[in-house]
């Protein structure tokens, strides 16, 4: 692999390979010294055009555990508060020796745009572009659930079950990374959002579409359940445009301890956080013994890891 972009690209056997990985950096996090000297001597930049807590501390932990020298460059209080273009920044960021760069940016797209614009040598990473993809994020779903729901997880995929994704698909990055991925490694996928919630043009996706969280749990067998944050950021006209108010909401397409124990006894809960409790989760729902929720921001830095030593060092072999 040369950039890490979307989910869209990658075949079974390279997100295998990421998912084997992970696991192989999650073992040596549990050891007494965590740090490896695997990038020493790399540069991996973190680019961040929108505002991150979780994910951009996940890829400097990353890196920093693989030894990599890691520059954090945010666009506020940079040039690019007072204009600068992203090929320029590009161009700086090069000039830098830039090994990786870690992007992330309001416009969709513009992850595909450094990787190939020509202005950068290294890899890209894309940690979320607008409304289109967010791939380490779909990678870390993909891992959790494989950990908790496949019995030799080591080479497998997750073919044979069903992930429902509740909530904002129209907004959600990780709604559209994780369709594509959790297709590639065999799960069915069934979204569930309102009508208004769902994105034009859906039908060519990887995926069945209901309309309640209620129909869901009734119709189908879910191994995991993964609730969307309502990204009332991104909506326009207020918080509460695409549905009648946050109540409403809350009792159609909100997890609660009911819905929660209707569910198979082995499945899970998950949440690409941060959560808004009492919307779209209970606190119940979310501190229960069936959450994940935790262990995916934990299992986040494995990936970003392993996403870091297959682009940067290849086959070299971890040391």
């Amino acid at each position: 692999m040369r950039h890490l972009l979307g989910t869209t690209d990658l075949s079974r056997e390279d997100a295998i390979l990421l998912l084997d990985t992970a696991a192989q950096m999650a073992a040596t996090q549990e050891r007494e010294v965590r740090k490896l000297p695997t990038l020493r001597g790399k540069t991996v930049v973190n680019l961040f055009f929108e505002d991150s807590t979780r994910t951009r501390i996940s890829f400097e932990a990353a890196a920093k555990r693989l030894s990599a020298d890691v520059i954090n460059f945010s666009a506020k209080g940079s040039s690019v508060s007072k204009g600068e273009s992203l090929k320029d920044t590009a161009l700086t960021l090069q000039a830098m020796g830039a090994d990786a760069v870690v992007v992330r940016h309001w416009a969709s797209g513009a992850a595909y745009q450094l990787a190939h614009g020509g202005w950068l040598h290294g890899s890209v990473l894309n940690a979320g572009d607008g409304t289109h993809q967010h791939p380490t994020q779909a990678l870390l779903d993909a891992f959790t659930a494989r950990r908790h729901l496949v019995a030799d997880p080591t080479g497998q995929g997750l073919d044979g079950l069903t992930v429902a994704i509740v909530g904002d698909v129209l907004h959600s990055r990780v709604a559209r990374s994780n369709v594509h991925l959790l297709n590639t490694l065999g799960a069915h996928v069934v979204l569930v959002a309102p009508p208004t919630l769902v994105p034009v043009g859906i039908e060519p996706w990887p995926c069945t579409v209901v309309h309640t969280l209620d129909q869901a749990i009734e119709t189908y067998d879910i191994d995991a359940l993964m609730m969307l944050r309502v990204q009332r950021e991104r909506m326009s006209g207020g918080g509460d445009a695409f549905f009648p108010s946050p109540a409403e909401y809350s009792r159609i397409y909100g997890l609660d301890a009911d819905r929660m124990n209707r569910l198979p006894d082995h499945a899970i809960v998950m949440h690409p956080g941060p959560m808004n409790r009492g919307l779209e989760i209970s606190a119940e729902a979310a501190d229960s013994p069936r959450s994940v929720i935790v262990e995916q921001v934990a299992n986040g830095v494995a990936v970003r890891m392993a996403a870091l030593y297959l682009l940067l060092a290849g086959e070299e072999g971890a040391q």
